[in-house]
């Protein structure tokens, strides 16, 4: 199976970088399964409805939040309606929505997304490994599913880190989000699962961290706010990690880094034509 997954798309500059760039790839790479942070998609805070299905249209086959999740408020009712849409499975009981989702994918498998936010810096949460844990558990690599795909949203490389290797084994990726700047450490760990500890961010890199520049300097200059956060609206950078799995097993035999346009250096999966 050929996945592709997203790193954190930011604002108007993110959504069309996306909904440009990933049909063809769906195409050109045959990508069996498609998947997008997409808590930031909002004017970099959330994600709407509207958004949620342009996402889709555009060949999303999942899109995981994080702690950003009810920054638009409508998605706390319309995630009901949008089984494609996961927030992070380690909220507090009883909120909306679902933490984790089978998929079916293009080739007619199945592939388990969950998704997890970390607790290192990060808003207050239940803890992520026995959540994570307790639905490997009930859906296992192999035999339930196909692929299995973790998006641990956090700030702390080390809890990522810890995660992926929790995860050894019983996924077919563990992927990083939330910090917006990809990583250079995307492996394959000793017992088959693919990991990067950040996707990275999927908008405009003449940013911080995707929002206009002058705020966040000012706000470490003065340290106190003076206006909103803005997202960027330049040319945007699609940013994310591309996996192919192995039939049988649903663990990982390949994984690469994903740039496509300006400011970072472009790289794709070399042999995927």
């Amino acid at each position: 199976m050929r996945i592709l997954f997203v790193g954190d798309v930011v604002g108007r500059s993110g959504r069309a970088v996306f909904t440009e760039t990933v049909p063809n790839l769906i195409r050109d790479w045959k990508l069996d399964l498609v998947i997008v942070n997409g808590e930031n998609s909002a004017g970099g805070f959330g994600i709407t409805e509207a958004i949620y299905q342009e996402l889709v249209d555009a060949g999303a086959d999942a899109i995981t939040l994080g702690n950003h999740s009810w920054d638009q408020r409508e998605a706390l009712v319309f995630i009901e309606r949008a089984p494609r849409l996961i927030r992070p499975i380690n909220f507090n009981q009883g909120t909306p929505g679902r933490g984790a989702a089978l998929i079916d994918t293009r080739t007619s498998k199945r592939a388990l997304v969950v998704n997890a936010i970390a607790r290192i810096f990060m808003q207050s949460s239940d803890e992520p490994f026995a959540a994570v844990d307790r639905e490997l558990n009930a859906c296992r690599l192999g035999e339930s599913a196909d692929a299995i795909v973790v998006d641990i949203h956090g700030e702390a490389s080390s809890e990522k880190q810890a995660m992926g290797y929790f995860c050894d084994g019983r996924a077919s990726l563990v992927v990083g989000t939330h910090t917006h700047v990809p990583t250079a450490d995307h492996r394959i760990l000793p017992n088959g699962t693919a990991y990067m500890t950040d996707a990275g961010m999927s908008g405009d890199y003449e940013s911080i961290i995707g929002m206009q520049r002058d705020e966040p300097i000012g706000r470490f200059l003065r340290g106190y706010p003076q206006s909103r956060f803005e997202p960027a609206d330049g040319a945007g950078t699609l940013s994310g990690v591309a996996v192919q799995t192995d039939d049988i097993t649903g663990l990982a035999i390949y994984i690469a880094p994903v740039r496509i346009g300006p400011i970072l250096t472009p790289t794709s999966p070399p042999n995927w034509k």
